[in-house]
């Protein structure tokens, strides 16, 4: 397969995790990227360690002129723009019922309202063109639901059907959208989360697991919804059709649910202060 030799890729939420992991890969493959994220400091750090091929700028994807802004010096950096990577998101982990409307409300502007502002902006340039690409990583919680994650099964449910419903608008227009769909990755989005037995072997994965399917997607230059690992998705869609009790039930006895219901709250506590806006000071 061809690589992607100047191939010129912004990317959201790129300080760490899946979105260096990504990064990373893109400029192994040949391309030049651009990295946005809320934490100015580590994502200028992170385009300095992945060197010349990479630069690091503030990004809040809740703030569309800001997002406009990101996309613009993105465009000044590499000469144009062929690519953008949704991958900023938080993941909140609890009883809904105990979930502060500050989470939910955030949960949904970033992993949802993020993804769309993006989409929008970096489309239109494309649609102008008629080229282009948008990746963005939703998660297999987006076609499978789990207990205690109802707000960000929630976004990532409405991330897989827009870019679905976008792959068939777009038809033909030259702008390709893929869904990337992982299993749980290894990040602080899953601090003091568990997979037992068997689960944590085909379920759980790296960063660089994720990043491989990016690059394997913009090589094919196809619009579709893409599982990490495969196997995920031979469960999403072999359980789609099935009675819900069945699903449930099949579920309960695999262990999914502890996945998300036995937390280590010790272990996530500093992911969870994140998650509701803390300071530093105060998540200590």
């Amino acid at each position: 397969m061809a690589r992607l030799q100047g191939r010129r890729v912004a990317i959201t939420g790129g300080a760490q995790g899946i979105g260096r992991a990504i990064g990373e890969a893109l400029i192994a493959a040949g391309a030049r990227v651009v990295l946005g994220d809320v934490q100015e400091a580590a994502v200028q750090a992170t385009a300095t360690e992945l060197g010349s091929a990479a630069t690091g700028y503030h990004l809040d994807v809740m703030d569309e002129a800001a997002f406009e802004t990101f996309l613009d010096r993105a465009t000044e950096q590499l000469g144009g723009l062929d690519v953008l990577v949704n991958n900023a998101g938080i993941m909140p982990i609890g009883p809904f019922l105990q979930e502060s409307p500050g989470v939910t409300r955030r949960t949904i502007e970033i992993d949802v309202l993020g993804v769309l502002t993006g989409t929008r902006l970096a489309g239109t340039r494309f649609a102008q063109r008629g080229s282009g690409h948008i990746v963005n990583i939703a998660s297999v919680m987006g076609t499978l639901a789990s207990p205690n994650a109802a707000t960000y099964c929630a976004a990532k449910y409405a991330v897989v059907g827009f870019s679905e419903a976008l792959r068939q608008e777009w038809r033909g227009s030259g702008v390709n959208i893929s869904a990337i769909c992982p299993g749980f990755v290894r990040t602080e989005l899953i601090a003091g989360m568990a997979a037992p037995g068997l689960l944590e072997r085909f379920l759980v994965i790296d960063p660089e697991d994720v990043a491989t399917a990016v690059v394997d997607e913009l090589r094919k230059g196809a619009s579709r919804t893409v599982f990490v690992p495969k196997l995920v998705g031979l469960v999403s869609r072999g359980t789609a059709s099935m009675p819900s009790a069945i699903v449930d039930t099949a579920f309960r006895l695999s262990g999914g649910n502890k996945v998300t219901s036995g937390l280590d709250r010790q272990k996530r506590a500093a992911y969870q202060a994140k998650l509701e806006g803390r300071p530093e000071k105060e998540q200590e």
